[in-house]
This record gives C-alpha cells, structure tokens and sequence, in this order.
C-alpha cells in the first residue's frame, strides 16, 4: 500500500490533512496550530514531493521516523519549525489510517490501552486581574472536578517585566487561597524571567505549594534554565518550543529540566515525540507534553500519555472559551474532549476516533497533491 494523495484544510489557525492511501483507505491528521495556512504551502512544496508513492504497508514508529527523515534529508537547507509542523501532519494522518485499518485506536498501536487520563485547568491568560483568575478556576473546579490547575506569570518574554506591577507575587498567593491546600498549582512564566529573578519567584512559588515551573527563562538559553532547576526543589519544566532531537537529548542528559515537555505537532508527530518520551525515560524523566489548546494536538497527547512509560502527572487541558480562542470550536462532529471528574477519557474507537465537522472543512483553503 501506497500513498496516493496528501490534501489539506486550512485557517490562519489550524490545518487539517488527509492521507489517501492508493486501496482507498483514509486517515486524519493534523497541521500545527498558528500560521498554518502557511505551514500547509510548507507541506505541499517540501513534504509531499517526497512522500507520495511511499510504501505505507507497516505503519509504526521507526517506519515513520524514516519517512520523517527523509524529508529532512532532502530538504536539508531549511531545518527547523515549519518543516516539522508540516510533517506532523502527515505522522498523525498515517497513525490514524493504520488505527481505522487495524479496527483499533492509535493508544492500542502505540502499546497503550483505551482509559482515563487526569488532566489539569490549563489557562491561557494575561489579561485578567488575580481574582478573576482565582475566581474562574475555583468554578472550574467545582463544576469539572479538576485537581490540578495552571496559571500565568511574568509576561511573556518579559524580561523580568511583568505583565503589570506586582501581578506575579499578588496571583500565586490569591489562586492559592481560592482554591485551598488540596488543588495541585502549576505556573507557566513563557520565558518571561532572567535566572536570578526565575529563582526568586520559585521560592515564592514553594512556599505556596505550586509544584510545576514552567520555561521560566528564555527558552533557548538552556544554561538559564538550568540554574533555576539546580537552585529550586519544585519541578521545573520545560522544551514546548524545541523540536531537534539533539536538543532534547542535551536538555536530559544535563537535566536542564525536571520534566520534558515536547508538543507533538511542534515537534514533528508521534514518532517523534515516542523518540523524545525513550530520551527522558533513559535520564529518569517524565513527560507531561504541551497541549494547550483544544485542536487535535491534545487529542493526540492523550493517545501518548496511555501508552509511554514515563507520563507525567497529568494532561494539559485548555479552559480558554471561544470569547479567547474562537478557532477552536466547531471543529469535530463528535466532541472528544469530556471532562468528567477531572478526567479524559480515550476511547477505544479505531483510528484517532474524531470526526472533522464538513461545514468547517468547506470552509477552509484546500490543497492537493496527489500521484499521476
């Protein structure tokens, strides 16, 4: 079997794509989020040339890897994010034509079972006081049943400038009393600290139990980061933006992190991110992937975390609603993301068991690349 034809559905936002193998069969994956109108010309021009008429008889985790790294090889002068976005794409539609072929769900394929995940109120916000926050949350909780919740400090890349005066010390304290001492608090600074003041707000941050740290210096100085992990007892986190596999193997082996955070899509796919999964469990470190919004990237991290060795504690969940992030919705037929009792469930549906609403679809930039 043999890939036949590679089409895409694309917003500014999010793109989506399918793989149509030459016997007819179909499989559904998708682009990563932001500018990926872009990212989807990306996958016409330097994707699809040199994955069309590929042999897709076995579809596994080291047959993807190698028709990944084809792409990277012919396409060797221009490394870097789009191109991994691009072929993310592909690795997720594949994963889903094998798990429809198989009758099985991708978690299956991966050596995982179908079940429940825990998974944490992830906000995405700046732009709302600490009460509010702590307000919003505190509804959540009750009416989600999330124990675990994650919130913004710093300003993004903010130099040690925060989002306003005084915004960071006044939320973590604020969440916490809302919430009370039983709800797990996660921080996310988005590179917004220098080390010497990322170890001040982390001390801060312990003595009001929050437990996860996330990329508090600029991400691409990994000597930043790493002093604040050597200086602090919570977790600190990171790796949502880096998508080389040198890079993830330099940040475990120097546990520049205590927790590695690879999104799939940013990264490359599944198969990619099962290789970044093997890196931490070899340097005895978790994963708890970056899935902050509801596209198909959480969709996927959730078939991930019932199948890897070495998951993290829980499953980044986005609360923001349409009024924040208006692409988000209306995107499936069926709605894979229940909350219940704080939890998620995977299904055992075949494939990635979701189906893309049409009305979007029609609505979308289409384009094709198929064999002669």
């Amino acid at each position: 079997m043999k890939i036949k034809r590679l089409e895409t559905f694309a917003t500014r936002f999010v793109a989506f794509v399918r793989v149509t193998a030459d016997d007819g069969a179909e499989g559904w994956g998708q682009l990563s989020t932001y500018q990926s109108d872009i990212t989807a010309q990306v996958f016409h021009r330097q994707v699809a040339p040199h994955v069309l008429g590929a042999d897709i008889t076995a579809i596994d985790a080291p047959t993807l890897m190698a028709l990944g790294n084809r792409v990277f090889e012919k396409e060797h002068k221009f490394p870097g994010s789009y191109l991994k976005r691009a072929v993310g794409g592909l690795d997720t539609a594949l994963w889903d034509l094998a798990g429809k072929r198989a009758g099985k769900p991708v978690v299956e394929l991966l050596g995982g079972t179908p079940g429940p995940l825990r998974a944490y109120a992830s906000s995405m916000r700046r732009d709302i006081t600490p009460e509010q926050e702590a307000e919003r949350l505190k509804r959540l909780v009750g009416e989600f049943g999330f124990d675990a919740c994650k919130f913004r400090v710093a300003a993004e890349y903010g130099h040690d400038v925060d989002e306003w005066p005084g915004r960071t010390e006044a939320i973590v304290p604020t969440v916490r009393k809302a919430l009370g001492p039983d709800i797990a608090l996660l921080v996310d600074g988005n590179s917004g600290f220098s080390p010497k003041r990322a170890i001040e707000v982390g001390r801060m941050l312990e003595a009001n139990g929050v437990e996860h740290f996330e990329e508090p210096c600029l991400y691409w100085e990994l000597e930043q980061t790493k002093q604040v992990t050597d200086a602090l007892d919570l977790a600190v986190t990171g790796g949502e933006q880096d998508c080389e596999l040198p890079v993830w193997r330099l940040m475990a082996r120097d546990h520049v992190v205590d927790v590695l955070q690879p999104d799939v899509l940013y990264l490359g796919g599944i198969a990619r991110t099962l290789a970044v999964a093997e890196i931490g469990r070899q340097h005895g470190l978790p994963i708890t992937p970056h899935s902050a919004n509801l596209g198909l990237v959480t969709l996927f991290t959730m078939h991930l975390l019932r199948a890897i060795p070495n998951p993290g504690k829980y499953l980044e969940f986005s609360i923001e609603g349409p009024d924040y992030y208006p692409w988000q919705y209306d995107l499936y037929r069926n709605d894979p993301y229940r909350v219940e009792g704080g939890r998620v469930t995977v299904t055992d549906a075949p494939g990635w068991g979701v189906e893309i609403n049409p009305e979007w679809l029609a609505k979308s930039i289409y384009l094709v690349s198929e064999t002669a």
